[in-house]
This record gives C-alpha cells, sequence and structure tokens, in this order.
C-alpha cells in the first residue's frame, strides 16, 4: 500500500514539472501569429534606426583646462568624461581623482579629450547638439557613420537651453526627419541613438515615463521628456526617435547616483531645440520674449486666501516697472488661468511658452482678478540681457543658499493674505529640495524676523541678512496664516 502512494506521488510530481516542457515541445496557431506579430515589430524598429542611425555623429572636442602643477603632464591625457564637469556633478558625483572635490593644486594648463553626440539635420552640414558637449573647446571633430572625420564649427550656441549648432563643410549628407514633440504621449515607444562611453551607433529602446518634466536644475528654461530608454555618458546630444524615425527630441542627461544609467533619462523636447536652432543659424544668439512678471504656484493655502477652488493658475506677486506687463495692465495678484486659450499647469510652463514667444508679437491671456474673470492682450516684449537686474530682484548667495526668494508686502497682498503691512517680507518662491524647503518654509509665508531683528521691507531684509554667512545659520520667525513659529535654516 505505501509503495502504491509513494508511487502514485512520483507520477504526480513528474507529471506537474514535465508537463511545461510538453507544451513547449509545439507551438499552436495562435502561439505562431503572435510570434509573427512581435518578428514584424522587431523589424520595424530595425527599419527605423538602419534609415536614421546613418546621420547620428560621434562628436569629439578638445579644450585647454587648468590643472595641477607639479605633476606629469601626462597623466592628464586621457579621455576627459563630463561627469567631472560642475554641470554633470550634481548628478553623478565626482568620478575620478581629477574631480572638483580632489586636492586643490597650483595651476597647470594642459588638453581635455571629451566626447558626446549630435546629429545631422540638413544635406548642407549642420548638427544639432548640446551646449555643454562643445562649450568651451578649441577643437571639434565629427565621426559620421561612414567612418569619416571632418572638422566643425559653431554656429551658436544658448547655454540657458543647452541646445548648439556645430557645421561640417560638404554636401548631400545624411540628415533626420524632425518630428512634433507636442503630440507625443506618454507610453509611446522611443529609440535613442548615440556614442554613450564612446561606443558608436548604439540604440537602445524605451518608452515616453513622464512629459514637462521641469525644476530639474540642469537648464535655466526645462520642459524634459522623461524616457527609460538607456541614456549614458556620450549619448548627450544625440536623438530621441519615436516609431516613425523622426526625433522627438535631443538626449541631454540621466539622473543617476551610481554614475550610469538607473532608468531616468531627459531629453529636451524638440519643438524647443527647433525654435532654439532656427534663431542659432539666423542671428547667431537667441532672442526670447519677455512679459515682465515674478510669478508663483499656487498651493493650498494660497489658493483659499484667494478664494480659489483649486490650485489651476500662476499668481502674479510682483510687477517688473516699464515691462509690458505694467504697461498693459497686469497687477498684482492676477493670477493666470489661460494663455492664448490653453491652460497653463504651473511656473515653468508659463516660462517657457513665454520665452518662445518672438518679441512684438501678440499674446492672450485669461486671468482672474478680485475673484472675477478678465482677458488681458499683451505685446510681448525683448527679454533683457541681465533679467535680474530689470526684474529689481537681488536674492543674493545667501538666499540662493538657503533656496528662496521674498518680495515686499503689497497693500493687495495685505489684504488677500491677512497680513499687516511693515511687518514682514513675503515667501515668493522656494527651490525644492534646498535647506528652506526642508525646514517647511511655503510660498505665501510671512518673514517678521531675523536673528530676532524685525524687518519691515526686503531691503531692511538683505541688510539684516549681511554677515551672516559666517555661521551658516539663521533663526528665522515664520508666520503662515494664524501660525507662528521660529526655525532655523542652516548650510554648509
Amino acid at each position: 500500500m505505501i509503495r502504491k502512494k509513494s508511487f502514485f506521488l512520483m507520477f504526480l510530481i513528474l507529471t506537474f514539472f514535465l508537463a511545461p516542457f510538453s507544451n513547449a515541445m509545439a507551438f499552436n496557431e495562435n502561439d505562431e501569429s503572435n510570434i509573427a506579430l512581435l518578428d514584424k515589430t522587431a523589424k520595424a524598429f530595425a527599419t527605423v534606426i538602419k534609415k536614421a542611425k546613418t546621420a547620428v555623429v560621434s562628436v569629439q572636442v578638445e579644450k585647454s583646462v587648468k590643472g595641477g602643477a607639479g605633476q606629469s603632464p601626462f597623466e592628464y591625457q586621457e579621455p576627459f568624461d563630463f561627469f567631472n564637469d560642475p554641470f554633470f556633478e550634481k548628478f553623478f558625483g565626482p568620478q575620478s581623482p581629477h574631480a572638483p572635490n580632489a586636492p586643490k593644486r597650483s595651476p597647470h594648463k594642459f588638453k581635455q579629450m571629451g566626447q558626446g553626440s549630435g546629429f545631422l539635420i540638413s544635406h548642407d552640414g549642420y548638427i544639432l547638439t548640446n551646449n555643454h558637449v562643445v562649450s568651451g573647446a578649441d577643437v571639434i571633430k565629427v565621426k559620421l557613420s561612414d567612418g569619416r572625420d571632418l572638422t566643425a564649427k559653431i554656429i551658436g550656441a544658448d547655454s540657458h537651453s543647452d541646445v548648439a549648432i556645430i557645421k561640417i563643410e560638404g554636401r548631400d549628407f545624411p540628415f533626420v526627419t524632425i518630428g512634433d514633440s507636442d503630440k507625443l504621449e506618454i507610453g509611446e515607444w522611443v529609440i535613442a541613438i548615440g556614442n554613450p562611453f564612446g561606443l558608436q551607433q548604439t540604440v537602445t529602446v524605451g518608452v515616453v515615463s513622464a512629459k514637462g518634466r521641469s525644476s530639474v536644475g540642469i537648464n535655466d528654461y526645462e520642459d524634459f521628456i522623461q524616457t527609460d530608454a538607456a541614456i549614458n555618458p556620450g549619448n548627450s546630444g544625440g536623438p530621441l526617435l519615436n516609431i516613425h524615425g523622426e526625433v522627438v527630441g535631443m538626449n541631454t542627461a540621466i539622473f543617476s547616483k551610481s554614475g550610469g544609467y538607473m532608468g531616468i533619462g531627459f531629453a529636451i523636447p524638440i519643438n524647443m531645440a527647433k525654435s532654439i536652432k532656427d534663431q542659432l543659424i539666423s542671428k547667431g544668439k537667441v532672442t526670447r520674449g519677455w512679459l515682465g512678471v515674478v510669478i508663483q504656484n499656487l498651493d493650498d493655502e494660497l489658493a483659499k486666501s484667494f478664494n480659489i477652488k483649486d490650485k489651476n493658475g500662476i499668481l502674479i506677486s510682483d510687477i517688473t516697472p516699464n515691462s509690458p506687463a505694467e504697461k498693459y495692465g497686469l497687477k498684482q495678484g492676477d493670477i493666470i488661468t489661460k494663455m492664448n486659450g490653453s491652460v497653463i499647469s504651473d511656473v515653468a510652463e508659463l516660462r517657457n511658452k513665454i520665452a518662445l514667444i518672438s518679441p512684438g508679437n501678440n499674446l492672450s491671456l485669461e486671468i482672474i482678478r478680485d475673484n472675477k474673470p478678465v482677458n488681458i492682450n499683451v505685446v510681448i516684449g525683448e527679454q533683457p540681457a541681465d533679467l535680474k537686474t530689470a526684474a529689481g530682484a537681488d536674492t543674493g548667495s545667501i538666499l540662493e543658499k538657503l533656496g528662496f526668494s521674498v518680495q515686499d508686502l503689497t497693500p493687495q497682498l495685505s489684504a488677500q493674505l491677512g497680513y499687516k503691512m511693515g511687518k514682514g517680507v513675503i515667501v515668493s518662491d522656494v527651490v525644492q529640495g534646498s535647506p528652506a524647503f526642508n525646514v517647511g518654509i511655503k510660498s505665501g509665508a510671512l518673514i517678521e524676523e531675523i536673528n530676532k531683528q524685525p524687518v519691515k521691507d526686503v531691503k531692511e531684509f538683505m541688510s539684516k541678512l549681511t554677515g551672516v554667512e559666517k555661521d551658516k545659520r539663521v533663526l528665522f520667525r515664520v508666520r503662515s496664516g494664524n501660525a507662528v513659529r521660529y526655525t532655523v535654516i542652516s548650510w554648509e
């Protein structure tokens, strides 16, 4: 009896484990159909890549830099990776003995080699790439997909958007088709082509994981496409393609704690890059639109104070004197809800869209003023060369380290927020992840004291900040509505 039970048990176990193998011996008709579809998809990717990669180039740069004296100059004759650039240190940390936190040495000139990617956008040799790839380069060499090495020159570069145009001499070059990044949707397949770690013509595939990423801290103007297509050092400046082979973005950076790919990459939308590219080619520089307002996102408390049902809208906290905003009647406390008929979701979106409008063009704004809808038409001006000076904003190096900015308390804001005039300054903006952000300082809060000394306006506020940098800590008395608290903000 025991033997029969054991035999039966063994039979069941063998049946359980061998069943998948027996089922895998043959594919049914449905399996074959699915495999055929998968094969067709793979071939479609291959067709797109085969055509597009001929226009993708490797960009190699040589620049003169200063290093440590007393060391052999040959020690520096190594491939330069952009991780050691301050631009990337935030994302990747120090990567070599010559990184920014390495022991300081006396200046010594030497040559550094850098590498990135780019892509041809015309038959006569115009190439789109990142500004940080070619910035400061003494020599730029471009390697084409057919193996040719050509010297390139910079036509124009814009550090604020990290877009650059370089050119090689010649005709009949293969070039990519420019797509429409506004039509790109989250979840769509995308293809990245570039030269990561110097490995030319490398292809990776992923999906769009997010759009409109701002406040990343890479560029002044950010509206990044986020993707999980693997992007690594050397991919910068390469194209991000949709499944039709159209360029929808330019790969720019990754967020990583290890120095390599961790599933999050950022690409500049091609519509933004295209607008910058057109100006760089035609004028050699970028002219941006300017409205002349200090703006901030609405949080729950501000929305409640302004009697707004939701947080949709951008609050104007200040107007720059002699600006288009002042000329055409915008006021402090106005809440912008739409621009040219489109809903505006956050500060970065509004700022980017205004900057891309050519000076002299009309702009239609829908605002809420005193709980009533108002339409205002504005003729956009040209952004001043020194925007901070034009805006009358001087947060100072200390405020930059603290991570917030302030403005005077106006009669209108006083009435809206319930604060007394002359009793402090309003926090107009807080940088996410900053020391101020980490201790709970929020937009709309009133700072009444600095180190137990009352402040009545921005001028007095800045004066009382003088001299605190050596202590690397400041005591603030902060009011939010009826709640008052002391908080210390420190920084390194």
